[in-house]
C-alpha cells in the first residue's frame, strides 16, 4: 500500500506558510504517494482546501486522526511537544527544526523513533541546492526588507532629476553578502539607491561589485569563511575593528539591512547603541537577524521601535510576509528531498546519502545530529 503523506496546517502563532502546494501535490501522487492535507492548511497563503482537492490529495477535517495515520508529515515551522506526540513510530518528518531551541520536541520525537530531516541541516552541496530552503526563504527575506525599507523611508530610493531640482538617491548600507544580502543588493540597486556592503568573507566581494555595489574593505585580515559557504564567528579584535570601520558608513546611510547570522549561534552585534545614536533622524534599520539575537544592540525581535530617531525593524520571520511565493518554493524544496527516498509510494531512507544523513536529526530513538545530542545531555 502507498505511503501515506500528510499535510499539517500550521500552529505557530503568525506562520502563514504551508509545506506542499497543488504543483507539489500532483507530484507527489504521480509518484505513488496518497496526500492527505488538513483542513485549511493553506489557508494563510492563499490555498483554498479546493485546489488542494483538485489536485487530487484528501481533506481532513480529524487533525489527530492524520497525524497519527502519516507515514510522512511535511511541515514549515518546527512541531511542538504535543504535535510530536501524535506521530505513530517509524514515521518520518520534513520541516524546519532548528533543534537548539526546540529541545522538548526533539526528545519527543526521539522517544517516539520518528525519523527527523531537518531543512535547516540540509547540507550545502551541489546536489542539494534545490532542497536548500534556508536559501530560498533567505532570498525572500533579502527581498522584502529592502521594499519595506523603501516603503518607510521619508525619501526616494532614485536619483531623481526634476523642474523642481535634483533629489539625490538613498544611501543604503547591507551588511552580509550572503543569500539574503544578495537579494537586497540587487533590489535595492533596482530601486536605484547607492549600496554599500560589508562581510567578513573577501570572497564574496566579487559577487558584491557585480550588482553593482561598493564592497566595504575590512582592515584587519582575517577570513570569517565558514564550512558550506556560512560565515564563522570572528575574534573580538576583528569584530571591533569591523564596527570601526562601519560606524563612518552608517552615519551617512539612509538605511541599513543586516543579514549576519552564524549557524547554531547567536547573530553577532555589529551595530551598536553608539551607531545607531550617530545615524541621522528619519533613517532605518531592518535586522533580518532579529530572531537570533539580532545584529543590532536596540533590535527587539518581533517590533519596530525607534530609538535616537532611528526606525528599527526587528521582524523575526520576513518570508512569512509573502506565503504565497514562500510557501512554493518551500514545497518545491521538500518535494526535492522526498524524491531521494520515494520509491515508488515507499519510503526508504538511504543511510548512506550524504544528503539524508546530514539532514537526520533523530531516528529508531536516538538524536543522530551530533550538536543536538551534546545539548540534550546537557
Amino acid at each position: 500500500m502507498s505511503a501515506q503523506v500528510f499535510i499539517a496546517k500550521e500552529s505557530a502563532p503568525g506562520e502563514f506558510r504551508v509545506a506542499a502546494t497543488p504543483e507539489t501535490i500532483k507530484r507527489y501522487i504521480k509518484d505513488g504517494l496518497q496526500v492527505v492535507v488538513q483542513a485549511g492548511a493553506g489557508a494563510g497563503a492563499n490555498i483554498a482546501d479546493t485546489a488542494f482537492a483538485d489536485a487530487g490529495a484528501t481533506i481532513a477535517g480529524d487533525a489527530k486522526a492524520a497525524w497519527g495515520a502519516a507515514d510522512l508529515v511535511l511541515k514549515v515551522a518546527p512541531p511542538g511537544v504535543d504535535e510530536a506526540s501524535l506521530f505513530k513510530p517509524g514515521a518520518i518528518l520534513i520541516t524546519h527544526m532548528f533543534a537548539h531551541k526546540n529541545l522538548d520536541a526533539v526528545k519527543v520525537l526521539a522517544e517516539k523513533k520518528v525519523s527527523t530531516l531537518a531543512m535547516d541541516l540540509i547540507p550545502r552541496i551541489s546536489r542539494a541546492q534545490v532542497m536548500d530552503s534556508l536559501s530560498s526563504q533567505a532570498n525572500i527575506a533579502g527581498y522584502k526588507a529592502v521594499v519595506l525599507a523603501a516603503s518607510r523611508l521619508g525619501k526616494y530610493f532614485p536619483l531623481l532629476m526634476t523642474a523642481a531640482g535634483t533629489i539625490q538617491p538613498a544611501k543604503v548600507v547591507i551588511m552580509g553578502a550572503g543569500v539574503a544580502g544578495l537579494q537586497a543588493i540587487a533590489t535595492a540597486r533596482r530601486l536605484g539607491a547607492l549600496v554599500e556592503v560589508s562581510d567578513i568573507r573577501p570572497a564574496v566581494k566579487e559577487q558584491v561589485e557585480s550588482l553593482g555595489a561598493k564592497f566595504i574593505e575590512l582592515p584587519v585580515q582575517e577570513s570569517g569563511e565558514g564550512q558550506g559557504g556560512y560565515a564563522k564567528e570572528v575574534s573580538a579584535e576583528f569584530l571591533a575593528k569591523q564596527q570601526a570601520t562601519l560606524k563612518a558608513k552608517i552615519a551617512h546611510a539612509d538605511v541599513v539591512i543586516t543579514t549576519a547570522q552564524v549557524p547554531g549561534r547567536p547573530a553577532p552585534k555589529l551595530v551598536t547603541a553608539d551607531m545607531v545614536q550617530a545615524m541621522r533622524h528619519g533613517s532605518i534599520i531592518v535586522d533580518i537577524a532579529a530572531d537570533s539575537g539580532g545584529n543590532c544592540e536596540l533590535t527587539e525581535n518581533g517590533k519596530e521601535v525607534t530609538k535616537h530617531g532611528v526606525l528599527i525593524m526587528g521582524y523575526s520571520n520576513l518570508p512569512n510576509t509573502m506565503p504565497e511565493d514562500a510557501s512554493n518554493l518551500y514545497a518545491r524544496n521538500i518535494q526535492a528531498l522526498v524524491k531521494l527516498f520515494n520509491d515508488k509510494g515507499e519510503l526508504k531512507l538511504n543511510l548512506e546519502d550524504e544528503i539524508i544523513v546530514g539532514a537526520l536529526l533523530t531516528t529508531d530513538g536516538a538524536v543522530k545530529h551530533a550538536a543536538t545530542a551534546e545539548l540534550l545531555k546537557a
